[in-house]
């Protein structure tokens, strides 16, 4: 599992990368301004490519034919790193569908606020999460309830 989020992270920090130089929000701007908008919007773009690239060469290599390895272990590693990153990739499938979400929320001039409290995110939660719907605080209660349900 985290091989998994780091992986994730990594794009991200690519992502981030891709856009260094460029302006990067801050508290002295006003909330969700247009710059902040776009920044956001170029960082989810960045993103989605950079794991659209990520699948094509998975899928490139899976194309290049099966697992020719003469020894049974070393067979057996390789079909558990190719599961390792088919996992990654479905996670990152899955991911997609999360970016495609913050975008739209960008141009409906949704993104930023919780879906819970209409209150701020925050600019720390979203360069740090930037397919964040929630607040820090209505995420943790969020996580409570399902804690205590799963209990239950």
């Amino acid at each position: 599992m985290a091989s998994r989020l780091a992986d994730e992270i990594d794009v991200l920090v690519k992502a981030r990368r891709s856009l260094a130089g460029d302006y990067v929000p801050s508290d002295a701007d006003t909330y969700m301004s247009e710059a902040q908008q776009d920044y956001f919007r170029r960082l989810l773009q960045q993103w989605k490519n950079l794991i659209l690239e990520a699948s094509a060469d998975t899928l490139s290599q899976l194309q290049e034919g099966p697992l020719r390895e003469p020894d049974l272990n070393d067979r057996a590693s390789s079909e558990t790193d190719w599961g390792i990153e088919l996992r990654t990739r479905d996670r990152q499938r899955k991911l997609i569908t999360k970016i495609d979400s913050a975008m739209r929320r960008i141009d409906e001039g949704d993104y930023g606020y919780c879906e819970v409290t209409g209150e701020p995110i925050g600019l720390g939660r979203l360069i740090a999460r930037p397919i964040a719907t929630m607040s820090v605080e209505a995420q943790e209660a969020h996580e409570r309830r399902e804690r205590v349900s799963r209990d239950d």
